[in-house]
């Protein structure tokens, strides 16, 4: 796919590719030379760099490209990876909250209940789903959803993207902690399987609010942690230009995560990001999730809520 936004470490990469395509629409108009050898040649010294700016990306890098603003969104997965999904909307207490979306969908052939968080791409649509920033209703519609999946006995996939819960007066009047911390406690207790895919941003509470799952899986360069790496500077050292050394630190990035048993699996993502190739990042979390679903297959409600609670009281502990 083409990519309308380079990043700042980018930079020599997008000048490559603007020579590229001057040089394809010169070569297409009808009295145009032929260049074909030398948009060959640009085109491999691009791949080329491509890989080698890719190869080895620090965690404020990696950060980047979980924020790129054309990374599969939730629409995306659910356009691509699900069939007949019908969107629930409200909390049955306030309202309707746009930035967490969910409802009941066909997965691979099984009926699921799937749920996640939507930033929008244009400026309206960003605005509509408060840039995947939920208020309490959107934790609210979420028990909802997991209530539903309980009653009948459907698997739950949550697709988490926020920077974190709405921090607004609105959703701190409204209850913002004790929605995330019923959404949590339901994600717990939930007696049907549950596997969650952090693709973007997992932050904070917002996060962990559709994320205690059986099974959580996160793509290469997405990123989870408790706090922003901006919000963590301006905290420990009263400076949010100290971003790169508070990611570094906070070890956010998938194989740290990995490694630290946060989560259970990461997902490879095309060479440059999942931006470069929405379609084929889709497909391969689907495949990811449906491996892991077929895993989770055969155990009894009372295993699942064991395993799940198990898995994250074991974070953090030294044995």
């Amino acid at each position: 796919m083409a990519v309308n936004t380079y990043l700042d470490f980018e930079k020599s990469l997008a000048e490559l590719d603007r020579k590229i395509v001057e040089l394809e629409t010169l070569s297409a108009t009808n009295d145009g030379p032929s260049l074909s050898d030398e948009i060959s040649k640009l085109k491999e010294k691009s791949s080329r760099q491509l890989h080698e700016i890719y190869k080895n990306l620090d965690a404020w890098r990696k950060t980047q490209v979980a924020r790129h603003p054309e990374r599969p969104h939730f629409m995306d997965y659910i356009q691509n990876a699900f069939e007949d999904f019908v969107p629930l909307a409200g909390d049955r207490v306030f309202g309707e909250d746009e930035a967490l979306m969910g409802g009941l969908a066909r997965f691979n052939g099984r009926s699921v209940v799937v749920m996640g968080h939507e930033k929008g791409r244009t400026t309206e649509t960003r605005l509509k789903h408060n840039f995947g920033m939920a208020h309490p209703e959107g934790y609210r519609k979420a028990v909802r959803l997991m209530d539903m999946a309980e009653q009948f006995d459907l698997p739950v996939i949550t697709l988490v993207d926020t920077a974190g819960a709405f921090p607004g007066k609105a959703g701190e009047e409204r209850g913002q902690a004790e929605a995330i911390a019923r959404s949590t406690e339901r994600c717990l207790t939930l007696p049907t399987p549950m596997v969650s895919v952090i693709v973007g941003e997992g932050g904070s509470g917002g996060a962990i609010g559709i994320a205690a799952a059986n099974k959580v899986l996160i793509l290469e360069h997405s990123i989870y942690s408790v706090i922003s790496p901006e919000g963590c500077a301006s905290i420990l050292w009263r400076d949010a230009a100290r971003a790169r050394d508070a990611a570094e630190a906070m070890k956010i990035t998938a194989h740290e995560l990995l490694g630290n048993k946060i989560v259970d699996e990461v997902i490879n993502e095309p060479l440059g990001g999942a931006h470069r190739d929405v379609i084929g990042t889709v497909r391969t979390v689907a495949d990811a999730v449906e491996r892991q679903l077929v895993s989770l297959e055969g155990m009894t409600p009372a295993e699942l809520r064991r395993q799940r609670k198990e898995r994250f009281y074991a974070i953090g502990r030294m044995n």
